[in-house]
């Protein structure tokens, strides 16, 4: 009996020692991860759905995380700024930084020298590009080959999660093109500037942001000049994250009637959110729901 029992324990920890062990950044790398690598990897992540992943406590739990990683997923494009101290925390010498952004028609990229007077405004170009759809298929596309690179010999297995991924995309992104097509050239107000993909995908105009400028918290003064803006655009909704307090605009609600909708933008960010596809699907559902 004893004899089964150390077999069995072998089997079990040749099964769990045998996958790649994967970090994330976010939720949504870690469920496009899930997606293509499925049971050949042990997938954590650091950054929960319901945070705002521009900022991350550095705390030794996290470096504990990637000591024994095999790769680290990363949005890139000076997102994560956090992301490198937990790596050298680490101190995991094998660990491969994987950024995603590498294939990605990046926009709003400065032409000139940025500096801290423009707020929060990232040097390598807006980093949210995973509110595109058709941009996850990029980042799906990149984990698949850091995965095959890994293990070679797991790369047909690979592909076919890629393929089924890709596919069940396709058809919702159709569905979502149907969805937001009776809003091409509306205008909206966000809260922060994460949307441009999002709206530049969907035909949306960005009249203004909540925020003066990215990452600066709202003033009164600048709530003043949203007035006027909201009035002479016909804006009948702000959107924004959930994770950002909706003070400001409530407050800019009840002085123009406009509809705050608030959403999440990463997966786990709110109950009923497990996947990338059912976050896509809240965002899209909420947007049109009140259009």
């Amino acid at each position: 009996m004893k004899s089964l029992f150390m077999i069995f324990i072998f089997l079990f920890a040749g099964t769990l020692f045998g996958k790649i062990k994967v970090v994330t950044t976010t939720t949504v790398i870690y469920d496009i991860v899930k997606e293509v690598g499925n049971d050949k990897v042990d997938a954590d992540y650091l950054c929960r759905g319901d945070q705002d992943p521009h900022f991350l406590e550095i705390m030794p739990k996290y470096m504990v995380k990637l000591r024994n990683a095999d790769l680290l997923f990363k949005i890139g494009m000076g997102l994560e700024l956090w992301a490198q101290q937990l790596i050298d925390g680490s101190r995991n010498s094998k660990l491969k930084v994987i950024d995603l952004s590498s294939d990605i028609q990046k926009k709003e990229v400065p032409s000139g020298k940025v500096d801290a007077s423009q707020g929060d405004v990232h040097p390598f170009g807006n980093p949210h590009y995973w509110l595109d759809p058709s941009n996850a298929k990029i980042m799906a596309q990149e984990i698949y080959s850091a995965l095959a690179s890994i293990s070679p010999g797991d790369e047909a297995y690979f592909k076919s999660n890629l393929d089924s991924f890709n596919s069940k995309l396709d058809g919702k992104i159709n569905e979502w093109n149907k969805k937001m097509e009776p809003l091409k050239g509306k205008a909206f107000v966000f809260f922060h500037a994460s949307w441009t993909y999002f709206a530049d995908r969907y035909g949306l105009r960005i009249a203004g942001y909540v925020e003066p400028k990215p990452g600066i918290p709202p003033t009164p003064s600048h709530n003043a000049e949203l007035f006027n803006i909201i009035k002479s655009n016909n804006v009948r909704y702000i959107m924004m994250e959930n994770f950002y307090s909706d003070n400001a605009p409530n407050q800019i609600a009840s002085v123009t009637g406009v509809k705050v909708i608030k959403v999440p933008t990463g997966v786990y960010g709110m109950q009923g959110i497990n996947s990338y596809v059912q976050m896509m699907d809240y965002i899209i559902g909420q947007i049109t729901k009140t259009s």
